[in-house]
């Protein structure tokens, strides 16, 4: 079967961002890889209900968002191990890289919501709005979780890489 006119020019245009999106809404670049294929799968079967002058991606991303979410509460479901003492905390970074990689791994530790509006907002650099269409909800709502996804980075961080990325 032969994919919907624009289908595969869209995904050579937009599949590397797309899969960066799904890498830091995912656990894993494994499953990151997982969510990217079935949130295409899924938009290329739905390709003819979008308009002719509709914008793709954020239909696309909307997917890759609640599939990942999705997929953090089956794994919640089904694995809950205990912890009896907090992670390490990460050393200060010395470089660039070394401080994406520690703001990445801090993306792990945030509920599946939280850390969607996070990556939206922050790291795709969306508007609120924007971002608020994306997940299905309210502005406020929004608002709130990137508000308390900050504050639970900014003490997973600790004080010295606080002040390195800024308050």
């Amino acid at each position: 079967m032969n994919p919907p006119e624009g289908f595969a020019e869209f995904v050579a245009a937009r599949g590397t961002s797309l899969l960066r999106t799904a890498y830091l809404a995912c656990d894993s670049p494994d499953e990151a890889e997982d969510v990217l294929q079935s949130a295409l799968e899924r938009a290329c079967r739905n390709w003819h209900r979008l308009r002719a002058d509709a914008a793709p991606e954020p239909y696309v991303r909307k997917i890759i968002i609640n599939l990942a979410i999705s997929r953090a509460r089956r794994r919640a479901i089904l694995q809950f191990i205990p912890t009896h003492s907090p992670p390490d905390r990460p050393a200060p970074a010395t470089s660039d890289v070394e401080l994406r990689q520690i703001l990445v791994d801090g993306l792990r530790i945030l509920p599946p919501r939280q850390r969607a509006v996070v990556v939206l907002r922050y790291w795709e650099d969306l508007t609120e709005s924007q971002t608020a269409q994306i997940l299905g909800c309210s502005i406020g709502t929004v608002k709130s979780q990137a508000f308390k996804a900050l504050v639970r980075l900014r003490a997973w961080l600790g004080e010295e890489v606080t002040g390195l990325v800024g308050s």
